[in-house]
């Protein structure tokens, strides 16, 4: 058991694998998306896979945040970092509204080319700032634990 001066490193290897998750399903979908070749019914139903099961990483994961966990103990330990933990958890609703529409795009266009530039242009978007919330609760969790989580910034 961690003491109240260091971090449980459950908490902290739950943090780690977590974000191992979603930077491997991101993956997963720019994979799909690059894949060669025309689109078709085919390649969308395989790109819609991969982006159907971030979205649903994202929602649990973000639930999870939202119920308390590693974020609402960093507040706890260092009460000052309540406005980043704030401004972090009120990032949820618009960036799964934003890989929605990325979604929604491409379900509505299956094999129009311009629909499958936009999904990259906008899933990269959406990647970029689903790159940085991660890097803020990073630093969050960092400086709640008063522990380097070895991440790359």
């Amino acid at each position: 058991m961690a003491s109240i001066d260091r971090a449980d490193p459950v908490i902290l290897s739950h943090v780690l694998a977590e974000h191992r998750d979603l930077f491997h399903l991101l993956l997963s979908v720019r994979t799909a998306l690059a894949a060669g070749g025309p689109p078709t019914v085919e390649r969308q139903t395989d790109v819609l896979a991969s982006m159907h099961a971030l979205r649903d990483h994202l929602r649990d994961h973000f639930a999870q945040e939202e119920l308390g966990g590693f974020l609402e103990e960093s507040v706890t330990r260092i009460p000052r970092l309540s406005a980043a933990v704030q401004a972090i958890l009120g990032q949820h609703p618009s960036l799964l509204s934003d890989l929605d529409h990325v979604i929604d795009h491409l379900e509505a266009a299956p094999t129009d080319p311009g629909a499958w530039e936009r999904a990259q242009h906008d899933f990269e978007a959406f990647s970029v700032r689903m790159t940085a919330h991660e890097r803020s609760e990073n630093a969050v969790v960092q400086a709640g634990y008063n522990e380097d989580l070895g991440l790359m910034e």
